[in-house]
């Protein structure tokens, strides 16, 4: 009995832990399920379907699925909303529901996790097991249960009549159900009968036929919307349509031809100009008015004035450098490049990117160190009739193009700078100490360097400050340190314009071959007025008076501009633009606009106008369009200037010591300059009893600036050997003007006033060497003004030599004094930016031919000695063959007779003095010579005189 109950629990103990050891799995289920669920019930249909597996199966607990358990989602409401069940527990089937109903318009989707755990080791659940955690995306499906909503209840539209319109109006209806299914509107349509419209399924009303609004003013008709799930609108919504008369939207006022009188001031362009919208809703108006003055060349207002008279009229510091000079004999490194015709005085450079450049010389960038300066040009990208540089190969990035390239000595360094474009880009280069300092680089993106158009460039460098003004706009740079990724320049001085010196290329910098360009490539386009000045910078109303504008569009009284409205006009004043968003307030606007000419005598001709418009509506479909309007503004012929020149006799007699003085004798001593204008004046009667109007010519004197005087000697030209022009240069460099003094001509040029004019010509004296003094020498005198546009009267002066008897026995004494007579340097000064033409020089010297006038005088002497020798001895023989003669009778009685030779025969001759010029057989000539009294300091004098007794006689 004791053995059986010790086997009896022994089997007792292995039972129990056997079934202590039976739940050795976990349950398993999927790693995600998808699901979806109606919104009008509850249960979840999932994607594989949920079935927990337990490998300990078929044991009875350890093998069956007891339950699930929901975890919440990533927003923490999934184990909220939903739960999942046991179906089966053997088979570990699962449902997922929902707790309370769902909306897909609230939430679309769901996400939560889920886990099973079996049954554990018996019925009451212990040692159970846990599978992990499952995901499950439960997405709600939408029920069509909301229907269409109309946007507005009232639509309304105005379309002028006898037309036909894509779309008049646009209804537009909402679907509040959450699928594209339900919440798209599939179609509208036009619930009333017997209308003249349709709609489309995206709600665009246009009509079927053209509208009269004599017929029918107004429309009214209910429109509907279905949605794709066939739900009808709540409510229709009604659309009335309004028919306009005839109507043509556009400009009305608009004159094609508009008339400037010179002196008038502003005139309003459209002085009756308004836009007609035919009652059309518009919340934007812009327009664009462009007038044209691309005939005057550079910038605006350079037909009057060269670039150098101008910067005298602003007040611009002097002492600038001319680095592309007419080309003369002082400056020649412009001659080889080609030149374009230009409306002013100034000379239009080409440059075409591979062999046209210029090297300036050392001794002008000598004049030109230091680190504060300013660069002045006019500047035109591309250029008429410029080929592309050759060395440019299709496909390759094109290189910058260098405008100036200098290296200069400053005290014991040398500073480097070069000026380029790239694209749309300006940049400065600058290298302060080549040995030392680091480069650093200014650029600047402008459209106007790439426009094709002239501009204006002013750059201003004050290290390290730098200040560029484009057309008298200021620009900044943005600043770009380099690290040096150029070779040190040379340390040497040297400037080329157009490009700069090769990588290789210091001993052959001057011929500037093709791979000058290795560095930085060549220049293609015009340039104009490049000047360099050393030291402090320009004057910023300097640079803006230097580009401003006296002819250009304008606006007449910016107070009158109505609320919202805005105007613009661009620095060159030939574009001004409008905007606003009131009708009444925009047509009052264009009427304000105007032109504006300043200039005193305005330049002739037409200047084209152009008015843009652009029209943003709310129904920006139907909006208007507007074309563009063309006309031209003529300026008519100013009255011309008369530019006077008095106080000068047509003769100027004096001795000939005179002009052999160290000083000469002044040729314009009582000059005057007087300027006046010719208009007509209406001088009809002022009060009532006026009738028909009356015009005379009235002339006022105005003042005025002169540019430019020219003193010319006519036939041959000056002997500088023997004769010269002077001119007081202390006034001349007192006013800054510019002299040119050759043997042809002296030029004395830039804009000052009369008054200065005539101090400079007062000052003009004629010198000559000692005893180079002939009969007679003639002078021309004349003045302009506006780039030689008017010119003065023609002043003629004739200059005659008194000469004694010590001259005219001795005519050879002119050639002992030519070699101490040293005539000063050809020019005197050079005219930057005033093309003038080259002296012609006669090959026949002036000397010689006073020397044969004076020896034709001293034969003529002798011939008249001879004959009176011949009369005494004549007179002797007749007195001793009569002996006795009567006290009355005809003798020649010569004992106080001197013989006298008049010098201004030829001039009196000339003057209408001679009383009788015909029969030269019938003027005898009275001469008588009393040798004994006749002393060395005796004049001779040649008279002429009438018939008598003696003459004939003889």
């Amino acid at each position: 009995r004791f053995e059986i109950s010790r086997i009896f629990l022994l089997l007792t103990s292995s039972v129990s832990f056997l079934c202590r050891s039976a739940n050795k799995h976990k349950p398993w289920i999927e790693t995600e399920y998808q699901g979806i669920v109606m919104e009008n019930d509850n249960t979840v249909l999932l994607n594989p379907p949920l079935f927990a597996l337990d490998k300990d199966a078929p044991l009875h607990y350890a093998g069956e699925i007891c339950g699930f358990r929901v975890h919440n989602g990533p927003l923490g409401s999934g184990s909220v909303q939903f739960e999942a069940v046991v179906l089966d527990r053997s088979t570990g089937e699962g449902l997922v529901r929902s707790k309370e109903p769902l909306d897909c318009e609230s939430q679309r989707e769901h996400s939560f996790t889920i886990q099973a755990y079996d049954c554990g080791e018996g019925p009451d659940g212990v040692n159970s097991k846990k599978s992990h955690k499952a995901t499950v995306h439960v997405r709600v499906n939408d029920v069509n249960e909301f229907s269409p909503v109309f946007v507005e209840r009232r639509y309304e539209a105005s379309v002028p009549e006898g037309r036909l319109f894509d779309r008049i109006v646009r209804v537009e209806a909402l679907d509040a159900d959450c699928s594209p299914q339900y919440s798209q509107i599939c179609f509208y349509d036009i619930i009333t009968p017997n209308v003249p419209f349709a709609i489309d399924n995206d709600g665009n009303i246009k009509n079927t036929e053209p509208l009269d609004s004599k017929r029918q003013r107004i429309h009214t008709f209910w429109v509907t919307a279905f949605d794709c799930g066939k739900n009808r609108a709540q409510a229709d919504a009604q659309v009335v349509v309004t028919v306009k008369p005839s109507c043509k939207p556009g400009w009305i006022g608009w004159t094609k031809r508009v008339e400037y009188t010179p002196g008038s001031g502003s005139i309003p362009l459209f002085p009756s100009l308004h836009l007609e919208t035919c009652e059309e809703t518009v919340w934007n108006i812009q327009a664009t008015v462009e007038l044209q003055t691309g005939h005057i060349g550079k910038g605006c207002d350079r037909d009057s004035y060269s670039d150098r008279s101008v910067r005298r009229l602003c007040g611009a510091v002097r002492g600038e450098v001319d680095l592309l000079p007419p080309p003369s004999p002082a400056a020649n490194w412009t001659s080889a490049l080609p030149t374009l015709p230009s409306s002013d005085s100034s000379l239009v450079f080409s440059f075409n990117g591979s062999n046209h450049v210029a090297v300036v010389p050392d001794a002008v960038v000598s004049a030109l160190s230091g680190d504060h300066f300013t660069l002045q040009l006019w500047m035109r990208r591309g250029g008429a009739n410029i080929q592309p540089a050759t060395t440019q190969t299709r496909g390759n990035r094109k290189e910058e193009e260098t405008i100036v390239c200098s290296t200069v000595k400053n005290d014991d360094s040398f500073s480097h700078y070069s000026l380029s474009v790239h694209g749309c880009r300006l940049s400065l280069f600058y290298w302060p100490d080549v040995s030392a300092a680091r480069p650093v680089k200014f650029l600047w993106k402008l459209e106007q360097v790439c426009d094709s158009e002239w501009h204006h460039l002013s750059l201003s460098v004050q290290f390290p400050s730098v200040t560029l003004y484009v057309d008298g706009v200021t620009f900044d740079p943005a600043l770009i340190h380099d690290n040096g990724a150029i070779p040190n320049p040379a340390p040497r001085q040297r400037m080329f314009i157009g490009a700069c010196w090769g990588k290789h290329n210091n001993k052959r910098a001057r011929q500037l071959s093709a791979s000058c360009s290795r560095t930085a490539g060549g220049y293609h386009g015009l340039l104009s007025g490049v000047t360099v000045r050393p030291g402090s910078v320009e004057p910023h109303s300097v640079v803006e008076c230097l580009y401003a504008c006296r002819e250009g569009l304008d606006f007449g009284d910016l107070e009158t501009l109505g609320s919202g409205m805005k105007v613009h006009v661009n620095p060159s004043q030939s574009v001004l633009v409008l905007e606003g968003d009131d009708i009444e307030s925009f047509n009052r606007a264009v009427q304000q606009v105007t032109y504006r000419n300043s200039l005193r005598f305005a330049t002739p001709g037409v200047r084209p106008l152009k008015l843009t418009t652009s029209l943003r509506c709310f129904n920006e479909e139907s909006c208007l369009s507007l074309k563009q309007l063309e006309g031209y503004l003529v300026v008519l012929q100013p009255d011309a200037p008369q530019i006077s020149l008095s106080g000068v006799g047509p003769h100027l007699a004096r001795p000939a010591p005179e002009f052999e003085g160290p000083r000469g004798v002044p040729l314009f001593p009582e000059l005057r300059i007087v300027c006046s204008l010719s208009h007509a004046v209406n001088t009809a009667a002022q009060g009532m009893e006026g009738g028909g109007e009356s015009h005379t010519l009235m002339s006022d004197a105005v003042a005025h600036t002169l540019d430019g005087c020219e003193v010319q000697p006519l036939g041959e030209e000056l002997n500088p050997e023997r004769e010269e022009l002077l001119v007081d240069m202390d006034v001349v460099r007192e006013r800054g003007l510019e002299i040119i003094n050759t043997t042809a001509y002296i030029a004395i040029t830039g804009a000052e006033s009369i008054s200065v004019y005539e101090d400079v010509l007062r000052s003009v004296r004629y010198r000559l060497a000692k005893g180079s003094a002939r009969f007679e020498r003639r002078f021309r005198l004349s003045c302009s003004e506006m780039n030689g546009r008017y010119t003065s009267n023609e002043l003629t002066l004739e200059v005659n030599f008194l000469h004694s008897l010590d001259s005219l026995y001795h005519p050879s004494h002119l050639l002992a004094s030519q070699q101490q007579f040293l005539h000063p340097s050809h020019h005197a000064g050079e005219l930057s930016g005033h093309t003038l033409p080259n002296p012609h020089r006669n090959s026949v010297v002036p000397g010689a031919a006073t020397v044969i006038i004076m020896v034709c005088v001293g034969f003529l002497v002798v011939m008249v000695i001879l004959g009176v020798f011949r009369i005494r001895s004549i007179h002797r023989r007749g007195e001793g063959s009569r002996g006795g003669a009567k006290e009355g009778s005809n003798q020649w009685d010569d004992s106080a007779l001197t013989i006298i030779v008049n010098p201004m025969e030829s001039y009196e001759s000339r003057m209408g003095i001679s009383a009788d010029t015909e029969g030269e057989g019938e003027e005898d000539e009275e001469v008588a010579e009393s040798p004994d009294d006749a002393s060395d300091d005796q004049r001779i004098i040649i008279k002429k005189e009438g018939r008598d007794s003696n003459a004939r006689r003889y």
